[in-house]
């Protein structure tokens, strides 16, 4: 298991809250995954602000795992001292299939929208929003992981 940080998601880089209330925010990130990852692996992809109530969002993954997909990784949020840590909180995505969606994604892109079914979720202090690897790439092919986190802070 290892954990990597993104640069939006470094120590460093400030949440974004905007000046008002109600405004639409979107926090984003990305990571290169040059290497399979192994189950367990954590890339930490963005923050974002104490306050902030996620109205949804989505995974966008190249296709990583181009033979017999057994790729799977989820999407939520590391443990912020309030809120525990939820690994697929935000997208449980289940095996990767790279197929095509007919007038959305070619085919090799996967993408996964996190619509709140169960209404908005609301983080107390600063978050960090992480895509966790379940289980390796059969066969795998270098890529990119993204994420959009779409948030108010009221």
């Amino acid at each position: 298991m290892a954990t990597t940080t993104g640069t939006r998601a470094a120590a460093g880089f400030p949440e974004f809250t905007p000046n008002g209330s109600g405004y639409l925010c979107a926090a984003y990130g990305s990571a290169t995954i040059s290497a399979n990852p192994t189950a367990a692996d954590i890339f930490k992809l963005c923050k974002i602000p104490a306050g902030a109530v996620v109205l949804g969002g989505y995974f966008w993954t190249s296709d990583l795992d181009t033979g017999t997909e057994a790729l799977d990784i989820d999407v939520g949020w590391a443990d912020n001292g309030a809120e525990a840590a939820d690994p697929d909180g935000l997208v449980n995505s289940g095996v990767l299939a790279g197929d095509a969606v007919t007038d959305v994604l070619a085919a090799g892109a996967n993408l996964r929208a996190f619509p709140m079914t169960a209404g908005p979720l609301t983080f107390t202090r600063n978050t960090t929003i992480q895509a966790v690897f379940n289980v390796a790439a059969a066969t795998f092919a270098a890529g990119t992981i993204f994420v959009v986190v779409q948030y108010v802070v009221p």
